[in-house]
Order: structure tokens, then sequence, then C-alpha cells
């Protein structure tokens, strides 16, 4: 250990001296990282092929991408949130996998070991992160408990300074490739019975006792440079690699999944600002009927709503720069932080199928920008939460919040909401009504869609007020009113259809055909 301290001490001195300013270590990564994405054939392989290559992964990490996430008394650059996100965007430009990579290794592995690791942990796990190149990732998810992650199976009983944890895992993110790994586990009692509470657990799957069985790699859609599969675990760890929470492991979790959701912008916005690159030159290029694509009222139309997201997502950016730092406790605040990841989501998915439709047949090719981008933006809709629950679960907290407040209309508690409170004058026409409490699960879903939106356009409208380009949010600040408006449109239609579960009887369209002799 003191040899260990020494070595830092002596990197501590040396970076002082040598540590880059952000902006030239941020390019220094972006020339790496361009040189490997903008070679054709090097490309080719990134795309198509599974996993992602050798070269390439050394060629990336030699910049120590992911110093951004430790802090500066373990060698890192300080964990500085801006410069997190600044560095997914980078990374998302060109590669939506690579930027995820990334963002699994930060959100998901370093800030949790950051803020809850016992010292001894975070000075073995940085060092290999910074020295060696290690990456790490998070197991959650567990084959029959995916988003009901509370009923978890996978356990863990102590001994002898151990914990030995048992269970199943899969579609963690580096599956096989990672090589530390923080695992998710219910205490078993001696009756047998697990434990309400989670706790996370540090994995060196280098150590002995610790290897993890990759039973199954996935033939996942998209998202090929990053692996994917289904993990045994029968691991014993040290006592010390248990992460230590400030209340409870599930406040803990909730801590740790909110702050990933809140660096979800990072990952949209160098993506979104791609397809909107790719679309613009595109249309400027393509001439049909005589004129170029660039001038026709359509194709405007679908472009300035790419360049809207562009803007909402700058503002999510700046939002999450000021509040997702590990000084601060997100379990609190699951409002907006599936507000953040359910909405740019949306418009990632969205930004890519405009630039598909726009292209044309060229662009249903998987080693296109926009074929590709089509299919990895999909999945982001659905893991760390799927949308769909997302949504719900603003709706529930927002109802919560309602009651405890006693008002019942919207617009009125969007106007003294801190996420609102700037938006709610922007939408009054749409949103000033009252809301009833007994909505069904699909209304709680379209109302987490509007709250969503709201939230958003108090973001643009707090970069806004900052000096943020002015054409830029007011087109972004359009798009949303009509979003928001046609959402209000949806809420207000009465549906309550159900699937017919015997529909074959009397349903055959062929017995409803006269022939024609």
């Amino acid at each position: 250990m003191n040899s260990f301290r020494a070595e830092l001490k002596l990197a501590e001195q040396s970076i002082k001296r040598d540590v880059l300013p952000f902006s030239d270590f941020l390019n220094e990564l972006k020339i790496k990282v361009r040189r490997i994405f903008n070679n054709r054939e090097n490309n080719d392989q990134l795309s198509l092929n599974r996993g992602i290559p050798p070269f390439a992964l050394r060629e990336i990490m030699s910049g120590n991408p992911l110093s951004v996430s430790i802090p500066k008394e373990y060698g890192g650059r300080g964990g500085l949130v801006h410069e997190n996100i600044a560095l997914l965007s980078m990374a998302s430009y060109e590669s939506l996998a690579l930027s995820l990579t990334l963002g699994i290794n930060s959100a998901l592995f370093l800030q949790p070991v950051a803020k809850y690791a016992r010292d001894e942990t975070k000075e073995t796990v940085f060092k290999r992160f910074l020295a060696q190149k290690n990456m790490g990732g998070l197991m959650i998810t567990e084959p029959g408990f995916g988003s009901d992650a509370l009923n978890m199976q996978t356990h863990y009983s102590e001994a002898n300074g151990e914990f030995h944890i048992q269970g199943k895992k899969h579609w963690a993110g580096l599956t096989g490739l990672a090589d530390f790994w923080l695992l998710t586990a219910r205490k078993k009692a001696d009756s047998g019975n697990l434990q309400r509470d989670i706790d996370f657990f540090v994995c060196d799957v280098h150590s002995p006792g610790q290897e993890i069985e990759v039973e199954e790699l996935f033939d996942n859609l998209g998202l090929y440079m990053i692996p994917y599969g289904r993990n045994k675990i029968n691991v014993k760890v040290p006592e010390s690699h248990k992460l230590q929470p400030h209340t409870t492991g599930v406040k803990m979790m909730l801590d740790l999944l909110h702050r990933s959701r809140m660096h979800f912008p990072g990952l949209g916005m160098g993506f979104i600002q791609r397809m909107l690159d790719e679309a613009i030159d595109h249309c400027k290029q393509r001439f049909v009927g005589g004129k170029s694509l660039f001038g026709y009222d359509q194709v405007q139309e679908r472009l300035s709503k790419i360049q809207a997201s562009y803007t909402i997502c700058s503002a999510m950016c700046a939002n999450s720069s000021a509040k997702a730092g590990i000084e601060n406790d997100l379990a609190p605040h699951g409002i907006e932080a599936n507000a953040v990841k359910s909405v740019i989501t949306d418009l990632m998915h969205n930004a890519a199928q405009s630039v598909l439709q726009l292209v044309g047949a060229k662009a249903y090719k998987l080693n296109h920008i926009a074929g590709r981008g089509t299919v990895d933006s999909r999945p982001f809709q659905i893991f760390e939460g799927s949308n769909d629950i997302l949504y719900a679960q603003i709706s529930e907290g927002l109802l919560k919040l309602m009651k405890r407040a006693k008002e019942n209309n919207l617009f009125r508690f969007f106007k003294g909401f801190n996420l609102t409170e700037h938006a709610a004058d922007y939408i009054k026409g749409q949103v000033n009504f009252n809301i009833d409490f007994q909505m069904p699960q699909r209304k709680l879903v379209e109302m987490g869609k509007i709250t969503g939106y709201a939230i958003s356009l108090n973001q643009v409208l707090d970069v806004a007020g900052k000096g943020f380009r002015k054409d830029l949010t007011e087109g972004s600040i359009a798009m949303l009113q009509q979003e928001i408006s046609n959402l209000i449109s949806n809420f207000s239609f009465k549906n309550k259809t159900q699937v017919v579960e015997e529909y074959e009887e009397n349903s055959s369209w062929l017995n409803f055909v006269t022939a024609k002799m």
C-alpha cells in the first residue's frame, strides 16, 4: 500500500505539470477516434462485424478517455460531469456504440465506485484503469427479471471475510470483455428467503474465484461493437469489495441509475449532430425535379425537427452538467432523470428515422450512417428503463406531488413546479385543465410524455436565457409546443380498446369478397 501511495504521489506531481487543458485532451482523443472511424476499411469492419477490434480499442484507450471519470487524488481528471458529457458527445458523433462503451464504463462503473467503494478498492480499480486500460460494467438484469429489478434472484451469503454471490445475469454491455463488474445481489437469510434490499459488489474477473462464466453471447440487433450475453455468477469477492450505501442499497441503485440517465444527453448530442450534418449535406447535394431536396417544404420540416432536437439536447447537456455530479444524491430526482432519458432517446431514434427517410434506399444499409444509426439508436428506448415504463413513472411521481400540493389543475401545478415553471406559460392553452387522478395506465404513459416534453421546454428556456443562439432556441420551442399539443390531443381522446383474444372467428377478409364471373 505504501509503495502504491508513493506511485500516486509521483503521478500527482506529474499530472500537475503535464495535465492537458480539457479542450486539448478532447481534441487529441477526437483525432484518434476519427482516424479509426473515417477509414473506410476500418469503419466497415467496425460496423459490420461483432466486437471491437483490438487495434481500435488500443488506439482509443491510449488516450486514457476514462480518466475523466476518475478523481484527481487517484490520478484522473477529476470526474467533472461536463467533461464526461463532452467525451460521450465527441464519441457518439462517430459511433454510438463507442460512446455507449465509454458511458457504461463511466456512469455505470467508475462513478459508483468513486462514490461508494472503500478507499483500498478505489486505489486498485483506478490504478488498473489508468495504467492497464481496464474496463468495467454493471450487471443488474436477470432472465425473468428485467424491469423487475427489485425481485432479482441473484443472492449472496457471507463467510470468512468473503461474499459468495450466485445467480445469472444477462444483457450486460461488455459481456466477456470487461475486467471489472459491479454485481447486484440480495442477501440470503438463514431461512432461505432473500432480503428486500440490494447490494453492489466489485468483481475482478482476473482474480481467482471471481471469474464469470459467459454461457452465451447474443446476436444483438445493433450496437455490434458491444458484446451482450448471459452470464453465470458463482464468485467469491473480498469483504472490501462491497459498496457502502449512504442509506439503503435501493436508494444507492436509484442514485446510480438516475445519474446514468442524466448522462444520456451526452450520448445523444454527438449522434443527433451527426444526423443533422448528414441530412443537410445529402439534401443540398441531392436533386429531384430540377431542384435540391433542401428546397422542399416537407424536407425543411424534417430538417428543422432534427435541428430542434440538437438544441433540446444541448439544453439537456447544460442542465445535467450542473446537476449530475457524484456529490449530489439523485435518488429523489426520478421525474427529471426519467424525463431526460426517455425524451432524448425518443429524439435520437426519430432523428435517425428522418435521415433514413431523406436519404432513401442507399441508407437502408448497415454500413450507412443512417441505417446503422436507426438500428443502433433503437435499444436506447428500452435499456436502463423502457420508455413506456419511465413515462408512466413520471406521471405517478407527478400525481403524487399534485395530491400533496392539493392541486388538480395541470397548468397551475406546472407553474409552481421547479422543473416546468418557465415552460408553463408557453403551453398554458394546452395544459390548463384538471387532472383525473384515477387515469388508466395508457393515460399515465401519455401524461408522462407531456410532462417530459414540458421539462425539456423548461431546459431550453433556461439556456436561451443564458444566451444560447436565439434562432435555434425559437425553433426548438416551436417544435416542443407542437409536440405537446399533439400529445394533449392524444391524451384527451378517450380510448379503452382491448385486444380480442379469439379474433380468428369471422375475421377472414376472403369471406367478404364477392367473386365476379
